[in-house]
């Protein structure tokens, strides 16, 4: 996926307002999409300071854990999805140690992505781990625009 798509995708898939109960409807829309595809991965839905929503599905490893909290430092620290930070790097050929981010806390890997609100600005990150990147990426984004934008 190129970094324009990635960039439409961020300008797009924004909240007009977020809280507990839209955390909780995200997070129940990636368990239905999740197990209804026979994902196995982990989800959470997190702010700075605290988990709102955490689900790990059947076959979902405690590594996804681990790889689910990576990422979402990466969105929470740039302020950007996890897969549009490591394709910029890639493309420059860097990495996140440049900017003095070591491996056990964050990652370039896709499938966080942040949640922003109209007039707000980023206020958390929504991450699944446990597909590959792209796919990891394309389930939340996914979910995010049902529930953004659900079908007439």
């Amino acid at each position: 996926m190129d970094i324009a798509t990635l960039e439409a995708q961020e300008e797009r898939l924004v909240f007009a307002g977020f809280d507990e109960a839209v955390a909780l409807r995200l997070g129940q829309k990636l368990v239905e999409l999740g197990l209804s595809r026979a994902h196995p991965i982990v989800i959470t839905i997190r702010t700075p300071d605290r988990t709102l929503f955490h689900a790990a599905l059947p076959g979902a490893k405690p590594l996804n854990d681990k790889w689910a909290l990576r990422k979402s430092n990466t969105t929470l620290l740039f302020h950007e999805a996890s897969y549009l930070v490591g394709s910029r790097m890639r493309e420059k050929g860097g990495n996140l140690a440049v900017h003095g981010c070591d491996s056990e806390t964050y990652s370039e890997s896709g499938g966080s992505f942040p949640i922003r609100v109209q007039g707000t600005g980023m206020i958390g990150a929504v991450t699944v781990s446990g597909l590959p990147q792209h796919d990891d990426h394309a389930l939340v984004v996914e979910a995010i625009g049902a529930l953004l934008f659900p079908p007439a």
